[in-house]
């Protein structure tokens, strides 16, 4: 015979796995009556609390987690390296959980995750403010690109990013930006746009947001029919999955790039500069970015009081390719694919920014 599991015990009391962990490790998350009745099921069954939902606060586990939205981007590539390389070195073992961009997936990792763990890092959070200072209320945690009041933080500067973009497309002469979004529940979106309307001023540039897409290159081809309603001198990308699969997109409507608009992406991820043509994007410097977030985690584990350095900010910097070029002289486009140019399409989003 087999020994009993949490699945046998969730089956047996109807509730789910995720109800039995916090029954053990966070017994505060679940109703008396429910907790009572697990319990006794629990001891009925046989079963015993293991490793992963026994944990208690004071136990170490040598384990730290790093949690990411997707594992298969390729912007979290050298971010997972880092915090791995770094964590390794300092004698712990790295446990990575995949999201899926589920906010409710991001909840079941967490609760799931926490009691196994003695830190963990986060990237790309859907959870409100208050449910990650709930998670760092049981285990030491850090913020990766997000500002989270009371909790440890490493971020790119994105205002210093978005200018660098902007002063190249205007020293190529273009005085029109369109701004390609990204999940509407990004903060890292919700930066990029910020900056955008913040530097625009500063640079004469007049810009217009379509949105919300994907983070993925289907996206990006999907953001090409919004742009032809009205073809932009140059797009700024949420990241560089959706900026490529704009540049798959253009190429099959036959637009030119960097002929007729200009593509900027984010992140520099690795194949940036093997797509047709190369993408300019806003390189993050993401293994730089693992390695912090692995010596704030350092911090926040040893006890070490938050203080001024509870945000790290790192560099970014432009890699000019061959996405982007000299403004061209705008011409009207024939109807493509059944698209017709038109006004600016729903949802979008468009300011005249003066010269300071």
């Amino acid at each position: 015979m087999r020994p009993p599991t949490i699945y046998d015990v969730a089956a047996a009391a109807e509730v789910s796995p995720s109800t039995v962990s916090r029954a053990f490790s966070r017994p505060g998350r679940v109703s008396a009556e429910t907790a009572s009745r697990i319990h006794r099921i629990a001891a009925e069954l046989g079963y015993r609390a293991n490793a992963l939902t026994g944990v208690s606060a004071r136990e170490r586990t040598s384990a730290v987690a790093m949690v990411v939205p997707d594992v298969t981007n390729p912007v979290y590539f050298g971010l997972i390296h880092g915090f791995e390389a770094a964590a390794t070195k300092a004698g712990y073992t790295v446990v990575l959980a995949d999201t899926r961009w589920s906010m409710r997936q991001e909840r079941t990792v967490l609760d799931r995750i926490l009691p196994a763990v003695d830190g963990l890092v986060v990237t790309g959070s859907r959870l409100s403010d208050r449910g990650m200072r709930a998670a760092a209320g049981h285990r030491a945690l850090v913020m990766l690109n997000r500002i989270v009041p009371g909790t440890r933080t490493v971020l790119v500067d994105t205002a210093a990013g978005v200018d660098a973009a902007l002063r190249h497309l205007v020293g190529l002469g273009h005085r029109s930006v369109t701004y390609v979004a990204g999940p509407p529940a990004s903060w890292a979106d919700g930066m990029r746009w910020r900056s955008l309307l913040d530097a625009a001023p500063r640079f004469g540039l007049r810009i217009s947001r379509i949105g919300p897409y994907p983070p993925t290159m289907a996206g990006g081809t999907a953001a090409v029919d919004g742009l032809l309603r009205d073809l932009p001198s140059a797009v700024l990308v949420f990241n560089d999955l959706v900026a490529i699969g704009i540049l798959h997109g253009a190429k099959q409507a036959g637009i030119g790039v960097p002929d007729e608009m200009s593509v900027v992406g984010f992140g520099n991820v690795v194949g940036a500069d093997f797509c047709t043509p190369p993408l300019t994007t806003v390189g993050t410097p993401m293994r730089a970015m693992g390695t912090a977030a692995f010596e704030q985690l350092q911090r926040a584990m040893s006890g070490d009081p938050m203080d001024t350095h509870a945000v790290v900010s790192l560099t970014a910097r432009l890699m000019v390719r061959g996405s982007t070029g000299a403004a061209r002289r705008r011409r009207t486009r024939p109807a493509v694919d059944g698209i017709r140019p038109a006004g600016p399409p729903r949802g979008s989003r468009t300011m005249a920014a003066e010269s300071s």
